[in-house]
């Protein structure tokens, strides 16, 4: 397994819209075995492939404790399927925002449909932080962050921190050489 680096804002490759997986392949298998450790050392709870650089709909989970067995998810193709009417508000962060967060109301459940490690079809109904999560995750595969869901006052706010960050970091770079 290999750690992978996490593409950040402002970087546009995080709203292109991820391309289904044909076919279950050793290739895809590594992407999420790579993956799985980079959200492990981030540390996350939810990763998509998008957030590596890889325009592909996959999506890695685990909502465990630290302190609890880990229980990966690995979600390939997956689609929601069904929406709860209830609310519910979570605060949120992100891999590819790091060090944000804000409370963001989606639907309290979900129903998501996908393929797993091995290919196998699999339909999960989800609540509370994994619903969430899931909701959060495909969002990515769509070129949707969960800054879209704040107000445009605050989005704006967010994105113009991470662009003069990235503009900063991108300088100083170019002077060090």
């Amino acid at each position: 397994m290999a750690k992978l680096d996490i593409v950040t804002l402002p970087d546009p490759v995080l709203r292109k819209l991820s391309d289904p997986v044909e076919g279950m392949s050793e290739p895809i298998q590594k992407l999420l075995d790579d993956m799985l450790e980079t959200m492990y050392e981030a540390p996350g709870i939810g990763l998509a492939a998008i957030q590596v650089g890889v325009p592909k709909r996959v999506i890695t989970i685990d909502v465990s404790r630290e302190e609890d067995k880990r229980e990966p998810l690995f979600l390939v193709n997956p689609q929601i399927v069904w929406r709860s009417d209830d609310p519910n508000v979570h605060e949120e962060g992100c891999l590819s925002i790091p060090e944000y967060f804000a409370d963001v109301e989606r639907p309290a459940r979900v129903k998501v449909t996908y393929r797993d490690y091995d290919g196998k079809e699999q339909e999960l109904e989800a609540d509370g932080l994994l619903a969430t999560c899931i909701q959060h995750e495909v969002d990515h595969l769509n070129g949707v962050l969960f800054i879209d869901y704040l107000s445009k006052l605050k989005r704006d706010m967010v994105i113009r921190r991470f662009t003069k960050a990235a503009r900063e970091k991108e300088r100083s770079a170019s002077s060090a050489m």
